[in-house]
């Protein structure tokens, strides 16, 4: 039986922001992204999506991240070298860097089609629409 899908509380109906960020539904739909990461890690990682900014930049300091997820200095490194060795992110204190989950091999080869290259527009277009 398929569920039919119906707003439950049309009051409360999300939309996109002002400011920037989001959650890349590739890392549900490709599970390796996640594998073998923690509760901690994936809450850090929310956390540097929803902060950072177009770049994928923040530098929320390892005291404020710690007191925001309860996580000691500890746990926060085990938790950053997760989502380092994930592919997620790259840090050099004091910056943390989203990465884009498409590699630039993958991005470079997106862009072109028998040589041609494509406008900024086109880019977008197939990135929003799951085209490679």
């Amino acid at each position: 039986m398929k569920i039919k899908k119906r707003v439950l509380c049309p009051q409360r109906l999300r939309r996109v922001p002002a400011q920037f960020s989001w959650i890349d539904q590739r890392l549900v739909r490709e599970r390796a992204y996640l594998q073998g990461c923690s509760a901690s890690t994936l809450g850090l990682y929310l956390v540097l999506v929803t902060v950072g900014d177009a770049e994928g930049l923040s530098y929320y300091s390892e005291a404020t991240l710690g007191k925001m997820l309860g996580m000691d200095g500890t746990q926060l490194a085990q938790a950053r070298a997760q989502l380092c060795q994930a592919d997620l992110i790259v840090y050099e204190p004091p910056l943390y860097q989203v990465l884009s989950l498409e590699k630039p091999e993958e991005l470079a080869a997106s862009t072109s089609r028998a040589g041609q290259s494509l406008n900024a527009a086109e880019i977008l277009r197939r990135i929003v629409g799951g085209e490679r």
